[in-house]
């Protein structure tokens, strides 16, 4: 499948919709790997709170994904030198498995030339996201987060918080350039 996307940067404008597009995004997982009984919110109702996807915005580099003139996801990366983080990505339920997030991240790939090393994490449940970043993406998983073992760096992710969250844990994935 050759899906050709665009990456626009992040309008302010476009704040609320892409805060709603991206917790109906994170939403859909969850419900599909847990149904009604999801119970993993960081906020009321939602599973990523606005103010965790605010904060990503705020502190990172925010595109929309553009598929054929559509707003179809977004993506908020941060690159410091050769180091890479991406920090948020999501894709509209209604076009999910039409490789958009892996031409989007191809997208990002040539974006960022300089980076060698990119990082992300995954709730251990999101089976769908586990299988694109190491099958689709070529990321690998290196660390597993939980209670036993949390993030030394997210501090306010205490390892209790971790544990009613993300009862499973979280994967650390790394992707290595060159």
């Amino acid at each position: 499948m050759n899906t050709t996307v665009q990456l626009l940067p992040f309008e302010c404008s476009d704040r609320e919709q892409f805060i709603s597009d991206n917790q109906e995004a994170f939403n859909y997982g969850a419900m599909e790997e847990f149904g009604l009984r999801d119970n993993h919110f960081e906020e009321e109702g939602q599973i990523i709170s606005r103010d965790t996807i605010e904060q990503s915005i705020d502190g990172g580099e925010a595109y929309r994904i553009v598929l054929d003139g559509q707003k179809v996801g977004g993506i908020v990366i941060k690159v410091d030198g050769e180091k890479g983080d991406l920090d948020l990505l999501f894709v509209s339920p209604a076009v999910h498995s039409k490789g958009i997030g892996y031409a989007a991240w191809c997208a990002v790939e040539k974006l960022h030339p300089e980076v060698n090393v990119w990082e992300t994490v995954t709730p251990y449940f999101e089976k769908r996201n586990i299988h694109f970043y190491v099958n689709r993406c070529g990321f690998h998983i290196v660390e597993f987060f939980n209670k036993y073992h949390p993030d030394p760096n997210d501090p306010e992710m205490c390892a209790k918080e971790l544990d009613e969250q993300f009862p499973d844990g979280m994967f650390r994935f790394e992707k290595v350039i060159r």
